[in-house]
């Protein structure tokens, strides 16, 4: 089973309850997750949410979209991903998703499960050893054995907030792979971290939801550029 864990917060540093925020008229984590349920790879997906009361809405709404949801740690996101799997599989593959990026693309998130798979690749990813996506269409792919590796083994506080260095950082324990774009456009934001992230977001969204729900990054990198963002 191919398992997609989506990453979500609400107490954000820079932008708290981003994942709530409206665009086109829903929680940013529906627009997200309506993207992601796209993906023809994915065998299931599920929130990975903190056990902390500030949480407690994140899952109440993610109960609304049939959203499956873990809650652990907050800063140990690791035993986070490790606890989620453990509830919600047993998994062969895991997907690691992050909730601020509603501009996910399911095409790419298929090109780097199958880029791992056919790799018979322990940990895959878009991102490095060179980033030519743009940031927002960040996948991690990894085998359940180099999770739970990671899980008993990292150390390094960074490890266990990011869930996976403990496997890049060990190249000769694990088998790396990584999927570059045709088009390499490694300077577009399509993340959320800012409000003015947000804004292009809901741009966006502004301009093409409406007439195609399913519009793609083509779609996106077509767009005229809004001098106000």
């Amino acid at each position: 089973m191919i398992l997609a864990i989506l990453q979500a917060r609400m107490s954000s540093s820079r932008l708290p309850g981003k994942v709530m925020a409206d665009v086109a008229g829903a929680p940013m984590i529906a627009r997200q997750v309506e993207r992601l349920r796209r993906a023809r790879r994915i065998d299931r997906l599920v929130a990975a949410t903190s056990d902390q009361s500030s949480d407690d809405p994140l899952a109440d709404y993610c109960a609304t979209l049939d959203l499956p949801v873990f809650r652990g740690s907050l800063d140990d996101v690791l035993g986070r991903f490790q606890g989620a799997a453990a509830a919600f599989g047993p998994p062969e593959t895991i997907v690691r998703l992050t909730a601020d990026c509603p501009l996910a693309d399911w095409a790419v998130i298929d090109q780097v499960i199958e880029t791992h798979l056919a790799g018979g690749f322990d940990y895959t990813n878009n991102v490095a050893p060179e980033r030519t996506f743009p940031h927002g269409l960040d996948v991690e792919v990894m085998t359940a054995d180099a999770l739970d590796t990671a899980g008993r083994e990292a150390e390094d506080p960074y490890e266990r907030e990011h869930v996976t260095p403990f496997i890049y950082r060990h190249p000769e324990r694990f088998r790396l792979g990584s999927v570059t774009s045709d088009a390499p456009a490694p300077d577009l934001r399509w993340t959320v971290d800012t409000p003015q992230d947000l804004d292009f977001v809901r741009y966006v969204y502004g301009e093409l939801y409406a007439a195609d729900p399913a519009f793609g990054s083509a779609a996106i990198r077509a767009l005229p550029r809004n001098s106000s963002l």
